[in-house]
């Protein structure tokens, strides 16, 4: 069952179309994460869902009931903004409870209630505290206790940890996977951070310019992305220009300057359906630099010269040269990173590969 539907989703402001045509599933109790660089309409979605805009064209339905002309307070949505919006004059324990006020509830009730919240959030001592007492992570917990507290049917959170630091940010990203998983509440995620909607969806929705770019699990986008944009956006992709010459049982025989022959498997190149210009797509990951001398395996190996290298603790970021493309690589650390100016073995497995259509003119 679908906890959330959006069916030919529209919204324009003014001539400016910042969602076109928008239609998906987001199944009961899922966690699925709005992914996309800032101006692309995930923000706006997401508003659209919790009724604070209204969509200018399509349909938005939840729990099978389309909400288009249902008021926001009447929509049971948990909300979780960038800001925590707490009330700074009111106690923890208030600010969770706040969102009880309105409903047909004991005082007794409330109170278990919020102490119930205030404990999922591994919080439950600081309800008589005010939020100026809170560190920025723990103001975030009760943010979330208090969105979930009136138990919503959909969870909507905005950006909810941008604000943090990257060290508590990793934290609470496992930690609000936890809770998510704990209450099984359908969750809709928006980040501009590819590492979040990775590490905590189970479904991911690329977009770009108001469109839907790519909707699947990450490993899905990540491994198959299907798009120029979607393989650039997640991570860090080799894209190289190749022609399709033969697509048959075992997959696409693609041809490339300096690489020669590579079959991609048919699975990673869905999109791909006729010979002729295309793309192949490599991880920078997946391009495992080595010494000359060491056996490739069942890799193919080329020659290469390191031209700069990103040090980043236990791996390097490295750009190498190979004959009129530079591609990346991102390698794990044995002991010290390849110099600038070394000719190194560059290597990677046709079925680590990924094939688009080639690049539009």
């Amino acid at each position: 069952m679908s906890a959330v539907s959006l069916t030919n989703i529209v919204k324009k402001f003014g001539n400016l179309i910042a969602v076109h045509r928008m239609s998906m599933e987001i199944p009961d109790g899922s966690f699925v994460t709005l992914l996309g660089p800032s101006g692309c309409g995930k923000t706006t979605t997401l508003r659209m869902i919790a009724g604070l805009i209204d969509p200018t064209e399509g349909d938005i339905t939840i729990k099978g009931q389309r909400i288009n002309d249902v008021p926001i307070y009447k929509r049971n949505l948990g909300l979780v903004f960038q800001n925590y919006a707490l009330f700074p004059h009111k106690t923890i324990a208030e600010n969770v409870a706040f969102g009880l006020k309105y409903r047909t509830i004991s005082k007794a009730d409330a109170e278990k209630k919020v102490q119930d919240a205030l404990e999922l959030v591994q919080l439950p001592h600081v309800g008589n505290r005010y939020p100026k007492q809170l560190s920025g992570g723990q103001q975030q917990r009760i943010a979330l206790a208090r969105a979930i507290v009136i138990e919503p049917d959909v969870l909507l959170l905005d950006e909810p940890l941008s604000a943090l630091d990257a060290n508590l940010r990793e934290d609470m990203r496992v930690e609000l996977k936890r809770i998510q998983h704990r209450i099984g509440i359908t969750t809709v995620f928006v980040t501009h951070d590819q590492s979040e909607a990775l590490a905590m969806s189970d479904r991911i929705v690329v977009m770009s310019n108001g469109r839907v770019e790519q909707i699947g699990t990450p490993e899905e986008v990540y491994n198959t992305p299907a798009s120029e944009f979607v393989s650039r956006f997640l991570g860090i992709s080799n894209i190289l220009p190749a022609i399709c010459k033969d697509i048959n049982d075992t997959g696409l025989e693609l041809e490339l300057p300096h690489f020669g022959q590579i079959t991609v498997p048919k699975e990673r190149a869905p999109n791909v359906s006729e010979t002729g210009p295309a793309q192949l797509v490599i991880r920078a990951e997946k391009l495992l630099l080595a010494n000359k001398v060491a056996p490739a395996d069942d890799r193919i190996a080329f020659d290469g010269t390191v031209e700069a290298v990103d040090y980043q603790g236990q791996a390097a970021r490295y750009f190498v040269r190979v004959g009129d493309q530079q591609l990346q690589a991102v390698n794990m650390i044995d002991q010290f990173p390849f110099q600038e100016g070394t000719v190194v073995s560059v290597r990677f497995r046709p079925r680590d590969c990924a094939a688009l259509p080639g690049a539009s003119s």
